[in-house]
């Protein structure tokens, strides 16, 4: 699979309400920019152990853009906004608040993300599913 010219997103794939957010990714991604890796697959856990970040914490959203950077938390999900574009770019009105305040809430949203979750999660088509990277 190349992901060259691909955003990946990585989440925590035991979380439900993660899982629901990535499933609307997939139904609004008009242009097929995304990929999706759950933070505890293979895959996902060498990203985090190439930027020595925590293997064991799944509780923060990453944005991976291969060679170019990789975004975290608020700041992820408004640059996941941006690149989907049309309806979503209004989120951008969003950038002028301070990144400490932003992820403030971002954190606040992810401890309480189980509560959150829906007891059923989003299953991808066959298609969709040829989006999600396990394996290295």
């Amino acid at each position: 699979m190349n992901i060259e010219n691909k955003y990946v997103v990585f989440y925590d794939g035991d979380c439900g309400f993660c899982n629901f957010w990535v499933g609307w990714i997939l139904k609004n991604d008009k242009k097929n920019q995304f990929l999706f890796s759950a933070l505890q697959s293979e895959f996902g856990q060498k990203f985090l152990s190439e930027r020595n970040l925590n293997t064991d914490q799944f509780n923060t959203l990453y944005l991976f853009s291969p060679g170019k950077f990789y975004l975290m938390k608020s700041s992820a999900v408004l640059k996941i906004a941006n690149i989907l574009g049309g309806k979503f770019s209004f989120l951008r009105i969003f950038k002028i608040i301070p990144k400490f305040l932003s992820d403030y809430v971002y954190d606040f949203i992810s401890r309480n993300r189980m509560k959150m979750a829906s007891a059923k999660c989003y299953l991808p088509t066959a298609e969709e599913r040829k989006k999600f990277i396990e394996k290295i």
